[in-house]
């Protein structure tokens, strides 16, 4: 073997090693990280004292609230405490090229107090994941990005209208963990018509609230926001936001949604931008 090809070879498989290092330092400091998050995130304090749902202490609620516990609960059902639920699907990676990528994530919820940690990797290319964490814990939002879970791509936080729009994200992905939507939970609910109904939720001196549509059979079909803010070139604007819903099953002994759909609402129409599906969900009840 000449001496040249001897020297490239030497230096690629260096390259190779150096690399395949950094990987794995990146991606052990990023599940090391992940995991003190979701640590910190379960063993937060409880403040609530009930622990099943009880419809006749439900109160007087719009119908199509009633309705919609009476579809996806059961008289005595435990109240979640926490829960963990995966998805796989696509993620649209290049608003300007239309550029989707598959994507699989693993998300921890805490509903005492409110909050989640979502750790997803992104295809974005053969042998190439970017690692995305959003989390709401403490009542602040972030949002966290690295290529090959070393490369920094996203770092935003101690920012108001991240605290706001990852808390309206947990108001609309309660519906895979029911039991956080009751009252008593921190949501209350105003009627709008006899399909529509308002939650509003308060935490850390944050207030949002979202739209939700129920079909005859109860199901939220569609949570919506006139005004969820939108990072566009590094600045946040109040975009309108919706989230679609469907084939419900039973897990835990609820129903939900297995299905679903996120899209902004621009001026020339909507733009989806997350489409997935549950794989699995395993719930840690109250006791």
């Amino acid at each position: 073997m000449p001496l040249w090809l001897r020297l490239v070879l030497a230096i690629l498989i260096l390259f190779g090693f150096a690399f395949g290092t950094a990987f794995w330092i990146g991606t052990h400091s990023w599940n090391s990280e992940t995991a003190r998050m979701v640590e910190k995130l379960n063993n937060a304090p409880a403040r609530r004292e009930s622990k099943t749902v009880s419809f006749k202490n439900l109160g007087k609620l719009p119908a199509p609230v009633t309705r919609y516990f009476r579809m996806a609960l059961r008289e005595g059902q435990p109240l979640v405490r926490s829960a963990i639920i995966s998805h796989q699907g696509l993620f649209l990676t290049d608003l300007q090229g239309k550029t989707w990528s598959s994507f699989k994530s693993t998300q921890h919820f805490s509903t005492d107090p409110h909050g989640f940690i979502w750790d997803a990797a992104i295809g974005m290319a053969p042998l190439m994941d970017v690692r995305v964490r959003d989390a709401y814990l403490d009542g602040k939002g972030s949002m966290e990005g690295r290529a090959f879970g070393v490369i920094p791509i996203m770092d935003e936080q101690d920012k108001a209208e991240l605290d706001a729009g990852a808390l309206q994200r947990y108001l609309a992905e309660a519906v895979w963990f029911p039991t956080a939507l009751i009252p008593g939970n921190g949501v209350t609910w105003t009627a709008i018509d006899s399909n529509k109904a308002l939650a509003t939720l308060s935490d850390s001196g944050t207030t949002i609230s979202l739209e939700f549509s129920f079909n005859d059979k109860g199901e939220i079909r569609r949570v919506f926001s006139s005004g969820r803010y939108r990072e566009v070139d590094g600045k946040y604007e109040l975009t309108p936001w919706v989230v679609r819903l469907g084939s419900y099953g039973e897990r835990g002994g609820m129903r939900i949604p297995l299905e679903g759909e996120a899209a902004w609402q621009l001026p020339g129409g909507s733009q989806p931008y997350w489409k997935g599906k549950i794989v699995d969900a395993q719930y840690d009840f109250v006791k």
